[in-house]
């Protein structure tokens, strides 16, 4: 690709040096810089690309890209290197805009749809896939858990649920070029606020539940929620591709009408109330899930999810109004919500014919512990043992959160490691059993800690008798514990899946 082509669609971009240079790719990290590729010096949350412009020519650049307000204090290195180069405001937007070009532009191929949330948009992305995919439209799917076509996995995105630019761009081209009709994109704060989503041209946007999370990062609430609201300022930076552009926003969350200030289209709205476009009525809960009726603008159908609690209810509401949106019959949305498996690691029950429930969760916060805890008492006949940690990096607050939500609302807990990262996992456990102790839990009695979490694991499922809830929180789909000087593997439904073998085996046995 020319630099002169690439400048076109970068009107704010000022070029050094010769307009027909060409480029062959896109890098944002020296080491990883392919000979011909564009280096664009992006500031990261540890070091800075701009003082790696020296490596990523001696790696092969062709060409560089650096923020305006470097440009001075670089113009020596940049003579030195003698490779032309673009000035440009944000070297985070433009990482963006180039990906989106290097890969011809795939989102505009491909119809996109965003969800954003704090809780739930991995499980909404899921059930919008399988819905998608169920009338027979080949889907792609981007999201914490897993990245995929149809059942073809992708390349893992390590720690971020929304990758960086290139990595993103490149799914999505992957995509286009598989005959991909619609693609899912599970939206974070992050991947909002850092340009990580820009040119992808939604078409539909979705708000799940917004509650307190990566505060640390944003630095208030109100822009945590700026962040998430970008997606539907985004529904106005789309081509027309004959999709109507529209956002989906839940009536039942308090932030509900900042989206729809923000969204740049249409809005359908979702939720329990009665002004609600699309709306659960007569909810009944049932052994393992819900039925209700479902009423929409087109029609209303009896609608049954095989998930529990009334967030579940929630999320194949915001599916269903994706849907309409994209087009599907409500029939089939119907039968899809009815045969939907599930997300990896969301409200997974592990049955190895055990006479208790062991469900795996991804819940770790204290909103989201909440919420799943309220669901499984309204399913348990015994008691609830909840085994879960706390991250590392994050707020601390939601440690004692964390303590006190189990302190509440289960009636065992055993604390241990969640992912640590480069955080004391003693400190950490600290904290949440402060939690526990300031509602009146007492060590040995009403918790217990284990560290190691496949020991925690092995603990609360011994414990269990006939009737009995365990849920194994906070790793989900997740496979590996990060501790600050190693880590361990451990998938809790791996594990749970081994100690439960074991269990019945000794009770066969006996």
């Amino acid at each position: 690709m020319l630099l002169a082509d690439l400048i076109r669609e970068m009107p704010e971009a000022r070029l050094i040096g010769d307009p027909q240079s060409t480029f062959t790719g896109v890098a944002y990290d020296s080491r990883a810089v392919a000979s011909g590729a564009i280096f664009v010096a992006v500031q990261g949350m540890k070091a800075d690309g701009h003082k790696y412009l020296a490596e990523a020519a001696a790696g092969g650049a062709s060409s560089l890209v650096v923020q305006r307000d470097h440009e001075s204090s670089l113009k020596a290195v940049l003579a030195d290197l003698r490779l032309p180069a673009l000035v440009v405001p944000d070297t985070r937007a433009a990482l963006a805009l180039i990906a989106a070009a290097v890969y011809d532009h795939p989102a505009r191929r491909l119809g996109m749809i965003g969800v954003t949330g704090t809780d739930g948009k991995t499980s909404v992305s899921h059930l919008i896939e399988h819905i998608l995919t169920g009338s027979g439209l080949l889907t792609g799917l981007i999201t914490t858990a897993e990245c995929r076509i149809g059942s073809h996995l992708l390349a893992d995105t390590g720690r971020f649920t929304t990758p960086e630019a290139p990595e993103l761009q490149a799914m999505l081209a992957e995509m286009a070029q598989a005959g991909c009709q619609w693609a899912v994109v599970e939206a974070t704060s992050h991947g909002l606020a850092l340009n990580r989503l820009d040119a992808c041209e939604f078409d539909i946007a979705a708000a799940t539940v917004i509650g307190r999370d990566h505060l640390g990062f944003h630095g208030s609430l109100d822009a945590y929620v700026g962040a998430k609201a970008r997606l539907f300022e985004m529904l106005g930076d789309t081509n027309d591709k004959g999709i109507i552009r529209t956002g989906v926003i839940n009536a039942d969350d308090p932030w509900c009408e900042r989206f729809r200030g923000a969204a740049a289209s249409r809005v359908v709205t979702y939720g329990l109330g009665d002004l609600a476009d699309v709306r659960a009525e007569a909810v009944v809960e049932t052994a393992w899930g819900s039925q209700f009726r479902l009423a929409t603008s087109v029609g209303s159908a009896t609608v049954e999810i095989t998930k529990p609690g009334l967030f579940s209810v929630s999320n194949a509401l915001a599916a269903c109004g994706v849907c309409l949106a994209a087009g599907l019959d409500l029939s089939d949305i119907v039968r899809g919500i009815a045969t939907w498996p599930g997300a990896p690691g969301r409200m997974e029950v592990i049955d190895e014919g055990q006479p208790f429930t062991v469900v795996v969760d991804f819940a770790h916060a204290p909103e989201a512990l909440e919420r799943v805890l309220n669901a499984l008492r309204g399913s348990s006949r015994g008691r609830i043992i909840v085994v879960f940690g706390c991250l590392g990096e994050r707020e601390h607050e939601r440690r004692s959160g964390m303590g006190l939500v189990a302190a509440a609302k289960a009636d065992y807990s055993i604390v241990t490691d969640d992912n640590p990262y480069t955080e004391d996992r003693d400190g950490i456990i600290g904290q949440i059993v402060s939690g526990l102790e300031a509602a009146g839990r007492r060590r040995g009695h009403d918790f217990e800690v284990v560290p190691d979490r496949r020991s925690a694991i092995a603990q609360g499922l011994a414990m269990a008798v006939d009737g009995d809830v365990v849920l194994l929180a906070g790793k989900g789909h997740e496979t590996f514990v990060h501790l600050a000087d190693a880590g361990y593997e451990c998938d809790d439904r791996v594990v749970a899946r081994a100690v439960l073998k074991d269990l019945m085996g000794l009770r066969t046995a006996t």
